[in-house]
């Protein structure tokens, strides 16, 4: 797109981090999250959720959560790495497209730089279309379309609110599943091929997906895809999804179980890669590659690794500017 044509306004998203490793922080930041009705929707009564989450787990969660992070911070550059890894890859993204009329923007759906900032960055500069770009490939009402919800209310308090489009995933694009791909065959390069490729989503209660969310079906979609691309046969790889809290049942196999039951079938050799992250976040970095690792080696297992995001790898910049140029008119 050269210059002089209509100015198109790209905003790329991610969950979020906390602003620091602190109590006050993770609380601040916690109940923002968890109290967004796509992420907490109405099992249980509205009233009831609040009373547990002000109650109960604001009280409890965040000092816990808070040294988690301590453990991560300034990882990947400073302060949370999600958010760190998010800000290169907007560089890069702007690299891209410097000589174009496209101007692109970051927000975070819970904590900083928001949402809110992100879009009003780009609405400053006069864009005439808007692109959002939330950077899970695979869509689910509670991530991607929590992202869309905030546009949609801002699309509500301004007159004169540029044309969108909303990238609802991008799951089984052929560069994303290239790049997954390459990042494995690297990752075996130096550590060698294990007996098992473990394939991890971050997991959502069940009922969720029997109202309707296709986030599993897009998670196996892409865990096909990988598979194929490897040639793995059907004994060399599986499909988990972590990360589940509550009483509820969430989507199975669960991967802390799985790891601690492989290691007496006889599995003493497993990597680990989540392909629903566009970059390496808390969840990844400790309870991935720690803490269930810890699991796995504890119930007999011998090699364990994480295989990390794609984070701002060159291949994945050129994922996410495909997927933009596929949506530029």
């Amino acid at each position: 797109m050269s210059k002089g044509e209509a100015k198109v306004g790209i905003l790329i998203a991610n969950l979020g981090s906390p602003d620091a490793p602190s109590k006050k922080a993770l609380r601040r930041y916690l109940k923002q999250f968890l109290s967004d009705k796509r992420v907490i929707q109405p099992v249980i009564p509205r009233w009831m959720w609040w009373l547990i989450l002000n109650g109960i787990i604001l009280n409890t969660r965040p000092k816990k959560s808070a040294k988690l992070y301590q453990s991560i911070w300034n990882r990947f550059g400073p302060g949370a790495p999600l958010v760190a890894i998010s800000e290169k890859q907007l560089k890069a993204l702007q690299e891209r497209h410097k000589n174009s009329s496209v101007s692109i923007s970051l927000g975070m759906r819970y904590g900083s730089p928001s949402l809110e900032k992100g879009l009003e960055v780009l609405l400053k500069q006069g864009v005439q279309q808007l692109i959002v770009l939330p950077l899970y490939p695979q869509y689910s009402k509670t991530t991607t379309e929590s992202t869309f919800d905030v546009v949609r209310a801002m699309q509500q308090k301004h007159n004169n609110f540029p044309a969108i489009t909303y990238i609802t995933d991008y799951h089984q694009n052929p560069l994303y599943i290239e790049a997954l791909k390459q990042s494995i065959l690297k990752h075996w390069s130096k550590h060698g091929k294990p007996q098992k490729l473990i394939i991890s989503f971050h997991g959502i209660p069940k009922i969720y997906c029997e109202n309707g969310d296709i986030y599993p079906q897009h998670c196996e979609k892409t865990t096909e895809l990988l598979v194929q691309a490897l040639a793995l046969k059907e004994d060399q790889y599986l499909l988990c999804y972590q990360s589940r809290f509550g009483k509820l049942e969430w989507l199975q196999p669960y991967l802390d179980k799985t790891l601690q039951s492989l290691p007496e079938q006889g599995i003493k050799n497993v990597q680990v890669i989540c392909p629903g992250f566009a970059a390496d976040c808390l969840e990844t970095l400790e309870e991935i590659e720690q803490e269930n690792k810890h699991y796995f080696l504890q119930a007999g297992g011998q090699q364990y690794s994480y295989i990390n995001a794609l984070n701002d790898s060159t291949e994945h910049i050129d994922v996410l500017n495909d997927v933009i140029l596929s949506k530029l008119s």
